[in-house]
């Protein structure tokens, strides 16, 4: 949860830095300093006849140039139009005049009878932004602009700026710097992740090749949205505009490619079949626009509607699946959803209020903040695809973690293997002769003096003890659970208490049990009790002075767990870590048999038994076997 949190916080810092950043564009679309903005021209409609002119009307009366300082609708029969501007007193040394945003793909300017700029432009990008320096003695009353367009209206207010050319310059710089340097950022970051791809597993590369190419096409879509390259390399602007739409084609199925790689193919396939429908078609409309530039731009009407009417609808569709299915996954708890949510939410909202604004002005409106909408939203899929990284990386560890404990467990259980072999052997070598020297032992008991006689009791101790530790090794070694049957928990432990009690209040404690009379389990009697009786005895001989040990059981989803706890001495952290090692033991004379020998009959019933323990404190053994009968 706090990692989720951390991302949050990091991605509205995110939203914080791009916010700060449109506001900085914003100002640095303002007027330019020290600057005049015409707000008034006169226009007078015409037509072009297939080219430009080379010279100012000359044979048009005064009344017939119409006064505006405003937008003005273009007449159907007219595809040109000449403005007439008056040039204001220039008090700068080096004066120019700007043209912030004028549309047009034949423009003619003219300053006292003399043309002063052309364009023409055989391409469909007609948005201009024009600097000129100006004579300091220009003597012309008025400035004649002469426009061929496509576009159904003329507005020139607050886009025509006349003052000290070095500031205006400065101010046409920082108006489309924005658009090069985020632009050329993108690019070099889809770049340098497309190089990255090569040195990651097949696991990876998919997502970061199609988010690579998602932030490639942004970055080329921002880069040749701006008029700024159009002036400089006006020779290659069919070039930039073929650029932009073939990143606009590789963009939707990158998007979508990428989308499926984080969270799938979506119910029953459809965001793969939108997907490969998407690659089927961008195919299409490049084999389309390869054939137009053969044609000349012969087919450039029907291109048209395939590539930009038909593609902004499958945009659309593509948008509101992509949007629906996150926001499913969203309210199922998927937090990357969540993030993806986020960036999306930043770039619909910047988008749509830039239409707004758009269509409200009548398409006067230059779209400006999509592309800091744009950047948050790749912001969010790069912060996606580290989260996915992180995920992955932490379900690596976990598998390096089990492996480890699998490595460990199957060392154990080889060496297991190995000793409970050599057990064996030595056990059945040794028992034999134990059995024929304590018979002797036995004989020459009843016919010894009583002070000899001693020894030998002695003796046939100690032969006993060793036949038991001999009996542990085979039991270690080759358990035999013998006949299975249903074990009542309660009935057993009544046997156990019987033959421990008395051994606990010898140490000055006292056991206590709390075991309800219907569970029940399957395993051998016998073994069971021995099992047990080898942990109660271990808590036993660790009380100090007037200890206790409580012992309760319960069954829970199909499980019996019995619980033996004291208070006794306890233990240190890597003595607990090495309980049931073969021959380990914390006492003095110990073994380690014991513990070996419960370990192997508890793990023979298909149950598990673990130790918690500190120091000072006390011990608990926590020992889980299916449970049998109704209670299973």
């Amino acid at each position: 949860m706090m990692k989720f949190v951390l991302e949050v916080r990091v991605f509205i810092w995110c939203l914080l830095a791009v916010s700060l950043l449109c506001g900085f564009s914003s100002i640095a679309n303002g007027a330019p300093a020290e600057s005049k903005s015409i707000k008034e021209w006169e226009v007078q409609w015409g037509n072009s006849e297939g080219q430009a002119p080379e010279n100012i009307p000359s044979n048009v009366k005064a009344d017939e140039w119409q006064r505006t300082d405003t937008r003005i609708q273009k007449p159907e029969s007219k595809d040109s139009v000449w403005i007439r501007v008056d040039i204001p007193t220039l008090n700068s040394a080096t004066p120019g005049i700007l043209f912030d945003k004028i549309y047009g793909k034949r423009i003619s300017i003219f300053a006292d009878q003399e043309k002063i700029y052309e364009s023409s432009r055989s391409y469909n990008y007609q948005l201009n932004q024009i600097l000129l320096p100006l004579q300091k003695n220009l003597s012309a009353t008025y400035l004649y602009i002469w426009i061929e367009s496509s576009i159904d209206h003329v507005n020139l207010q607050d886009r025509m700026y006349i003052g000290d050319f070095h500031g205006l310059l400065i101010q046409f710089v920082q108006n489309n710097l924005s658009d090069i340097v985020l632009g050329s950022t993108f690019i070099f970051i889809a770049c340098v992740m497309l190089i990255w791809s090569f040195f990651l597993s097949k696991r990876y590369i998919e997502s970061v090749i199609s988010l690579s190419l998602v932030i490639l096409s942004v970055g080329i879509l921002v880069f040749t949205y701006s008029p700024f390259l159009y002036m400089l390399f006006e020779n290659h602007g069919r070039l930039l505009t073929q650029l932009y739409d073939i990143s606009l084609l590789i963009l939707l199925p990158s998007f979508s490619l990428f989308f499926e790689n984080i969270f799938g193919p979506g119910w029953k396939g459809l965001l793969r079949k939108l997907r490969r429908f998407q690659m089927g078609y961008s195919a299409f409309c490049l084999m389309f626009m390869f054939i137009n530039f053969l044609y000349s731009d012969g087919l450039y009407e029907l291109y048209y509607f395939f590539s930009v009417k038909i593609l902004g609808l499958m945009m659309i569709i593509q948008f509101i699946l992509l949007f629906g299915s996150s926001m499913i996954y969203a309210f199922k708890g998927n937090r990357t959803a969540v993030i993806f949510n986020l960036g999306f939410a930043l770039f619909a909202g910047i988008g749509l209020g830039e239409l707004l604004r758009f269509f409200i002005s009548g398409r006067e409106y230059q779209l400006v903040l999509w592309k800091w909408g744009v950047a948050g939203f790749i912001g969010a899929l790069i912060l996606i695809l580290g989260r996915v990284f992180a995920q992955n990386h932490e379900q690596v560890i976990q598998y390096s973690k089990e492996l480890k404990m699998f490595n460990e467990e199957l060392q154990r259980s080889e060496k297991m293997e190995i000793i409970s072999e050599l057990a064996a052997s030595v056990a059945h070598e040794v028992r034999n002769p134990l059995q024929v020297t304590k018979g002797f032992l036995q004989l020459l008991c009843g016919k010894t003096k009583t002070l000899d006689r001693e020894y030998l009791d002695m003796a046939l101790v100690e032969l006993d003890r060793a036949s038991n530790i001999i009996t542990d090794f085979l039991t270690f070694a080759k358990p035999e659970h013998g006949k299975t049957s249903v074990l009542q928990v309660a009935d057993e432990f009544k046997h156990i208490e019987g033959i421990l009690t008395p051994l606990a209040q010898l140490q000055g404690g006292s056991i206590s049990v709390d075991i309800p009379s219907d569970i029940c389990i399957y395993g051998n009697s016998s073994k069971f009790k021995q099992a047990l009786i080898n942990i109660i005895k271990n808590s036993i001989e660790a009380l100090e002075r007037e200890g206790h040990i409580h012992i309760r059981a319960y069954c829970s989803q199909g499980h019996v767990f019995i619980h033996v706890q004291d208070d006794g001495e306890g233990m240190d952290p890597e003595i607990l870590i090495r309980l049931g090692e073969p021959y380990f033991s914390n006492k003095t004379k110990g073994t380690g048999l014991g513990l070996m020998v419960t370990f192997r009959i508890i793990e023979g019933m298909q149950g598990k038994i673990h130790y918690n323990s500190k120091k000072g404190v006390g011990t608990e053994a926590v020992i889980s076997l299916p449970a049998a009968g109704v209670n299973a």
